[in-house]
Parts: structure tokens; sequence; C-alpha cells
């Protein structure tokens, strides 16, 4: 059954997310909502999501993925037959299972807008919600999070190796499950990637959509100059050919040979694309066959294996390429693949908490965090409480209060036009590979304290007989 509000949503032509399971959960979460329970433990409770410490060779990170977070929040219900498969299992009580047929996400969210590049020990969202809510939802928070946030910020390093060229996502053949595919084109997307491969992105978020054509494709025809005819008469549009499938510099003078009869039918050709080899010497003898050809307007696009890395070596040594599709190594994070990151309990009933475990100690109660810039370069966050003022940009705005959105969904331009403000704005020896400078992120002496005189209370209650 379709709500009012989306109704009205699809009468604006907003596109309909659709429900996730409530049980897409951990076990552990629903045995504590009945245990709170059962105690009438359900007041307010505080929690956030933030990342311990930043991985190697990463000097930031950029938000993403709250949009599917308040989605989630919003979309939040079980159903009938969520409970009755929960009955099934004889784990819960009736009370605690008509407490679930009930339940719906009243509480309030505060966020770094996405898009923002954050640091370690930052909380990017913050949600407070009746305690056993709050708990339920930190497993698919956790999961929306991390990953659009990894999986931006692996783009952002991309973005920074190849400021003016096209990027194009093309990793949804390689990543883990269908959502972890489309969910990585629209962090690349925020990060300043041009566009990607997958169809359902486009759909889904108006995501650029680009593709050419398969080996296959050349594979299946008799010549590869058949196969270029055959590709240009049925898709004369933005016309990009696969030149590698034999032999890369055959192939090039075979497009240098088919130009006047492309020309003849009124085809424009767009640009080659180089998939395997050497891409550094391949785009510099390809250049050279075009050029000398008469196509120096064609355009020279990458694939095959490339990261970061690999797109700083070529464009450094000379590569006269235009564009990359990167896959693989984007929608995995091949070599960050998760971030150390963590949705924990900061106050509750109005009392600041702290775990203290060795390696995972976290700052107590609701914070906030403030950017000073020197010019248009960042020079610090402080991190404090949310109530202490201090000098800077306020990043932790409100979102959502009592369950509804304060705003309408930000359009994905505006997202990826504060990341590119943001990675602007970067030190510059955080823009490098291997990052040169650590970000200065300073504890206000308000959060300080508040943590010394938790700890005291920690001490007092663990002393007591």
């Amino acid at each position: 059954m379709v709500s009012h509000d989306d109704a009205a949503r699809e009468a604006r032509g907003e596109r309909i997310a659709p429900a996730v399971s409530p049980l897409l959960t951990d076990l552990y979460q629903l045995n504590m909502m009945q245990a709170y329970l059962d105690r009438g433990m359900t007041a307010p409770a505080a929690f956030e999501f933030f990342v311990r410490k930043l991985p190697r060779q990463r000097g930031f990170l950029v938000a993403a993925g709250l949009e599917q977070v308040l989605g989630y929040l919003e979309g939040l219900r079980f159903g009938p037959a969520e409970l009755e498969w929960l009955r099934s299992t004889r784990r819960f009580s009736d009370s605690f299972l008509a407490y679930l047929a009930g339940l719906r996400f009243d509480g309030d969210v505060d966020a770094m807008p996405e898009g923002r590049v954050f640091f370690a020990n930052e909380p990017i969202v913050r949600i407070t919600a009746p305690l056993p809510v709050a708990q339920l939802v930190e497993t698919r928070i956790l999961n929306l999070l991390h990953f659009q946030s990894l999986i931006a910020s692996k783009a952002a390093r991309i973005v920074l190796q190849a400021p003016g060229k096209t990027l194009v996502d093309f990793g949804l053949r390689r990543a883990h499950g269908a959502e972890a595919g489309l969910f990585a084109a629209r962090a690349a997307f925020i990060a300043g990637f041009t566009g990607t491969a997958t169809v359902a992105a486009a759909e889904a978020f108006g995501i650029p959509v680009f593709g050419t054509m398969a080996h296959s494709f050349i594979q299946a025809h008799d010549s590869e100059t058949a196969a270029f005819k055959s590709f240009a008469l049925s898709r004369p549009d933005n016309l990009v050919l696969l030149i590698d499938t034999y032999d890369t510099l055959e192939g090039a003078r075979r497009v240098v040979a088919l130009a006047p009869w492309l020309r003849q039918q009124g085809i424009a050709l767009k640009g080659v694309r180089l998939d395997s080899g050497d891409l550094l010497a391949l785009s510099r003898d390809v250049r050279r066959i075009l050029d000398d050809g008469g196509l120096r307007d064609v355009t020279i696009f990458a694939s095959g294996g490339i990261d970061e890395t690999a797109v700083a070596r070529m464009l450094e040594g000379g590569a006269p390429i235009d564009g990359f599709g990167v896959g693989t190594a984007l929608t995995t994070s091949e070599d960050a693949p998760a971030l150390d990151c963590a949705f924990k309990l900061q106050e509750y009933a109005g009392v600041a908490r702290r775990k203290l475990s060795a390696g995972k100690a976290t700052w107590p109660g609701r914070k906030q965090v403030f950017r000073q810039a020197g010019g248009e370069v960042m020079r610090g966050d402080v991190l404090t409480l949310a109530d202490d003022a201090q000098p800077g940009e306020r990043l932790i705005v409100g979102m959502m209060r009592g369950g509804r959105r304060l705003s309408q969904p930000e359009p994905l331009a505006t997202i990826r036009a504060r990341c590119a403000g943001d990675l602007a704005r970067l030190p510059p020896g955080l823009r490098r590979l291997v990052p040169d400078t650590a970000y200065p992120v300073t504890v206000a002496p308000a959060l300080d304290a508040l943590a010394a005189e938790v700890d005291r209370a920690i001490a007092s209650a663990r002393s007591a007989p």
C-alpha cells in the first residue's frame, strides 16, 4: 500500500526507495531491545557514528550515505510477515512483539551534510531516540554510512589525481552485491566522478551514464572493421570504439582508415578506448596515429586495472589520456576495504556515557565539530560538546526532528558541489596520495572536562559495594 506521503512524492516525480526489512539487523539488537523494555529503559539515548582512525594513506574521509539513512528511518516498520517470523522463533515475548508492531522512528537526527570532508573521532551522524529504537537502527546505519563514506573517500583520491579528466565508475560487476554497486556509483559521483556505467544508478539517482562496447562485440564479428561499422551504424551518437581486442596499434590504424567512411555516414567519432597493456606507452602511440590521421579531436579513454596510483603515474608521465574508467579498485576500495568505524552510545537519560575499552575509548556526550579556515584553506577542527560554542563553521546540523525531515532531500548536484568545495580547501599535504601532514583536530576543554567527570563517575560506581 502506498502512503499519502509516498503518493505525493510520486506526483512530484520523486523516486521512492524500496523498503528495507527491519530484520536486516543483528540479533543482539533485538535481544537488548527486549531487555530494555522489560526494565522500562525507554528514555532518550544519543548514539553517534564516527571513525576511530583513518586507514593508512588516507589523510581525510568524505561523508556519504546520509540520504539513505534518513530514508531508512522514515520507512522503519515491522510488518505482519516479520512479526510472524519473529514469533515463530520463540525468542521474544508477546509484549515485545506488540511493541515492535507499533514501532516508528520518531527521534532526531543531526549530521554533517553529505559531501563534507571529515576526520577521525568526528561524529558525522547523531541519532537521538528512545533507547530501544536507537539501539535497533545501529546495524543498518553503520552499513549505509560505512560503505558510501568508504567509497566516496576512495573516489576523492582518484579525483584529486585527475583534475579535468572524465572519470567513470565501472565497478558494478565486481561490487560485493547489487546494493553495493548502486551505492558506489552514488558515492563516487558525490566525490566528483563524471558518471557511471551502472544503468540503475542513472535511473535511481540521475547520475550521467556512460558505455561503449565489450571485446565480445568485436569477437562476434568476422573482422574488427566490420564490428566498428556495425556499432557505428547502430550507436552513432557519442561514438567510442574499443581498439585493443587484438592489436591496439593496428586497431588505431583501422579507426583512421574508417574515418572517411564514418564522415560519409554523418557519424562523428568521439573517442577510442584502451583496456589493456601498457596504457601509458600505448596512449602515446595511439595519440600519434590518430593525430597523423587527422583525428586530433578524437579522445582517448583508458580502463582496466586502474586506481589512483596508476592514474597519477600515467598523467605524471605525460599520457595523452582524456578519461578513465575505474572499476574494482573503486567499488571495493581495494587498498583500504574497511573503515574502523563505530556507532556508540554517548548519552542516556540526560547523562553522558563513555566506553573505556582499550584502544576503543569514546568521547562522551552529544558533540559538535567546528572548522576553522585561514583564507581558502582548512586549518583545523575543534571537537567539542554540542552546546559549547567555538570559533569557526559549525559542521553538524539538524536533519530530522520527531521523525520528520527538516528539509527536502538535497539534489546530488548540491552535495557534489559541497564535496568539491571541501576538497579544494584541503591543505596541500592532504591532497597527495601519501599525505605528508596530519590535519589537526583539537579536543575542546569542555569535552575534556566532561570526559574526566564521566571517568570519575565510572570509577565511583565500580568501587561501590
